[in-house]
């Protein structure tokens, strides 16, 4: 089995859960904030959008080169399985764009297609050893390509949970019948 064959199924399996969780948000609550410090679906969809292209791009970068070798001391990051943890509030590193703000289908139909062109880029290397290409995580450390693609599983999960607080916190809507 190749290095790559588990994250294909953890990336399937986080954006399952993801839009699973995100079938709780109605189309009309879709951009309603459960509170004002908190985010709402669709910037929660957006941001991750903006990780998992912004991940892809350097991916696409990195691996245009010849890898940069790293001493062992250097490699050391913390587990990457720490994406997942809703313990910690993180800073997010990458402004929302809110032109990426839109109608609930409409974005998680693009945020399927940010995930089909990761899974393309996967499939397309699949003959190379990604594992020595590597640049800094913000927060984790350095990883290498095959742990960030890792880490974009991991991140959805963490925003699985988020979204299922969303979810919950949104006012019930009640809609009457009308005879």
């Amino acid at each position: 089995m190749s290095a790559v064959e588990p994250i294909f199924g953890k990336l399937a399996a986080a954006q399952s859960g993801l839009l699973r969780a995100a079938d709780a948000v109605s189309a009309e609550q879709w951009q309603t904030k459960p509170s004002p410090t908190a985010w709402s679906a669709s910037e929660l969809t957006c941001h991750l959008m903006m990780i998992e292209r912004a991940v892809l791009g350097a991916a696409d970068r990195y691996t245009r080169h010849p890898p940069k070798q790293f001493p062992m001391t250097k490699r050391l990051h913390l587990p990457v399985s720490l994406a997942q943890s809703r313990l910690f509030r993180l800073k997010n590193p990458l402004p929302l764009d809110p032109a990426l703000i839109r109608e609930k289908e409409a974005m998680l139909a693009e945020l399927r297609d940010v995930r089909e062109r990761t899974l393309a880029f996967l499939d397309e290397t699949t003959g190379r050893d990604l594992g020595d290409y590597r640049w800094p995580h913000p927060f984790l450390g350095l990883l290498n390509l095959y742990e960030w693609m890792e880490m974009i599983a991991n991140h959805e999960v963490r925003h699985t949970k988020q979204m299922r607080e969303i979810a919950s916190s949104l006012p019930k809507v009640v809609t009457s019948l009308q005879k």
